[in-house]
């Protein structure tokens, strides 16, 4: 059959797109791969078990990063704790529930939170939280974590929940079950995917962030022995690394940053595995 001219155009202009589409898909994963493979060459170098265990020593000693892994475990277990049942609380109302001038002005204030740069937050709780407990501390770090967290996982969650196709809501309101059931038992498990990715992408932003923890959660040299007292962190071991003058510490940096990468990394495909099996 013989395709018209118009046809014609729109298969050459389908294709030409489709190419455009498939061209950058491949650079951006390109340059991700050569960002990837810079720091895995620098990196792998300095790594072994003892950097991985060890606290930071004198240049010329050693020394690892065991205290800002563990610090850094405890500043993301606690802006989850936070930030994620906040955040999807809050998406689940902008969704569900919310209606009306209130919602129109949580929706601004999310979208508010979501472009304010991290050092602002951590500038708002050192003045809240740490001029006031007199001392810098894991709760401090945590809650700015949290509040970075929170309009990432609360938009995401929202647009998810909106993609729930009505019929499953109207359903299971036919079968007399409550909203609230409703929205706990059909809605949230079939937005479970999509909620999945926004949490991972808020704690891979967390999880990068330096600037907010200079100001909460400060650092140390030893393995935290307590939520109330200044916290290593990796991001912070990092900076602190990186603008020395020393070669040796140079090269932990290039260590930590992989340790960082791959721990991101690790977090990524464990909770895309679960979300996978579960639903």
């Amino acid at each position: 059959m013989k395709l018209s001219r118009s046809d014609r155009i729109r298969r050459a202009t389908s294709t030409v797109m489709t190419s455009l589409t498939a061209l950058c898909t491949v650079a951006a994963i390109g340059v991700l791969a050569i960002i990837l493979f810079y720091i895995a060459r620098s990196g792998v170098r300095s790594l072994n078990l003892h950097f991985l265990i060890e606290t930071p020593k004198p240049v010329g000693e050693g020394g690892g990063i065991g205290n800002a892994i563990v610090g850094s475990a405890l500043l993301l277990a606690l802006s989850c704790i936070i930030g994620i049942p906040v955040g999807i609380s809050t998406g689940v109302y902008l969704s569900e529930v919310g209606r009306g001038w209130f919602a129109s002005v949580v929706r601004f204030l999310v979208d508010t939170l979501t472009g304010i740069p991290s050092i602002v937050t951590g500038v708002f709780i050192y003045a809240v939280i740490v001029l006031r407990m007199k001392h810098f501390s894991a709760y401090a770090g945590g809650i700015a974590l949290a509040l970075i967290m929170i309009p990432i996982v609360a938009r995401t969650t929202e647009e998810m929940i909106k993609l729930v196709p009505h019929s499953l809501r109207e359903g299971a309101l036919a079968l007399g079950a409550p909203q609230w059931r409703v929205t706990l038992g059909v809605v949230l498990p079939a937005a479970a995917a999509g909620i999945a990715t926004g949490v991972m992408l808020a704690i891979a932003r967390v999880s990068g962030e330096t600037a907010p923890l200079l100001f909460t959660a400060f650092g140390s040299r030893f393995f935290p022995d307590g939520l109330d007292r200044p916290i290593a962190s990796l991001t912070v071991q990092i900076y602190n690394y990186a603008i020395s003058p020393y070669d040796e510490w140079h090269a932990q940096a290039w260590a930590a940053t992989l340790v960082l990468m791959t721990l991101i990394l690790g977090i990524n495909v464990t909770v895309r595995f679960f979300t996978r099996k579960k639903f």
